[in-house]
């Protein structure tokens, strides 16, 4: 349902009572026309349902800046459904940043999801600020609010950004990121709903009142999503890793508990009262539509 102003939100009920519920989906840009086939199904298998907005990546350096650029602009302009465009300040020019802002205004996409980016070496290694560019993500969304009037989101890390030198210093960048313009947190993948609690009591504590959006990634392939995780910083349980354990063979099994695992986390998410969910879809539709029937979202 998209309203007067072109905001795409979930205003149902779902069966068990609950408040009204949002949902965001996650995209990355297809390298190849197979790919590219498999992202318009998915999307078209859950634009249904009515998401806040779906986004699309943006990978390191730009490197998929056309591309993202495109999807963002067919999706805004073909299905209806309100998108939004991930940008980072690595390895650019803050006259190169701004240009692709201006692009996506162009192309009547008016959300962003604003995030530092990674070094090109990978996490782990210390970024380096182009001499001429944005400094941080704080500056960068700071950069964004001066060219318009746009729907901004940035990263949060349950398990603390790999960089940070203690959760002080976390927090304070989170802080200063919405300070800056941003008007949601939207978080890292977790699977400890205990983390995803410790951080939004830290945030609160140190004055942060915007929503801190829990991000939601189901396991459509466990040794791939654990692979991300070790790349990105987010830890994997060893209950979790018990779960998947001798499945790599057997896709059926696999498929079930991934239901099962990323069934238990949104509704015991949802009982404790989050309202907003952001799912990772990684370009796949099927896990997510089961999550939202459990969330009493229908097309």
């Amino acid at each position: 349902m998209v309203s007067a102003t072109g905001e795409s939100r979930l205003s149902r009920q779902p069966e068990s009572g609950r408040p009204n519920l949002s949902v965001s989906f996650e995209f990355f840009p297809p390298k190849t026309d197979a790919m590219e086939d498999r992202f318009w199904a998915s999307l078209s298998r859950l634009a249904p349902l009515g998401p806040r907005f779906v986004s699309v990546t943006y990978g390191a350096g730009g490197s998929t800046r056309e591309r993202t650029l495109r999807m963002v602009s067919r999706i805004t302009n073909e299905t209806g459904v309100p998108a939004a465009a991930h940008l980072t300040c690595v390895g650019a020019t803050r006259d190169e940043v701004d240009d692709v802002v201006r692009g996506y205004a162009e192309a009547g996409v008016n959300r962003i999801v604003a995030l530092r980016g990674d070094p090109p070496e990978g996490v782990g290694h210390a970024f380096t600020p182009h001499p001429n560019g944005y400094n941080s993500a704080a500056d960068l969304v700071a950069g964004i609010r001066k060219l318009g009037d746009f729907d901004i989101s940035v990263a949060a890390y349950p398990e603390k950004h790999p960089q940070s030198a203690d959760w002080d210093a976390d927090i304070d960048n989170l802080k200063r990121k919405l300070d800056a313009g941003a008007d949601r947190a939207i978080t890292q993948m977790f699977f400890e709903n205990g983390d995803y609690w410790r951080f939004v009591e830290r945030a609160r504590k140190a004055g942060i009142s915007a929503p801190i959006v829990p991000g939601i990634q189901p396991i459509h392939s466990f040794r791939q999503i654990a692979g991300f995780a070790g790349r990105c910083g987010a830890s994997i349980p060893q209950w979790l890793a018990d779960r998947f354990g001798g499945l790599d063979d057997d896709p059926e099994t696999h498929a079930l508990v991934a239901a099962a695992v990323a069934a238990e986390q949104v509704t015991e998410l949802l009982d404790a009262g989050v309202t907003e969910f952001h799912f990772y879809t990684l370009n796949r539709s099927n896990l997510v539509l089961a999550l939202a029937r459990l969330l009493g979202i229908r097309p």
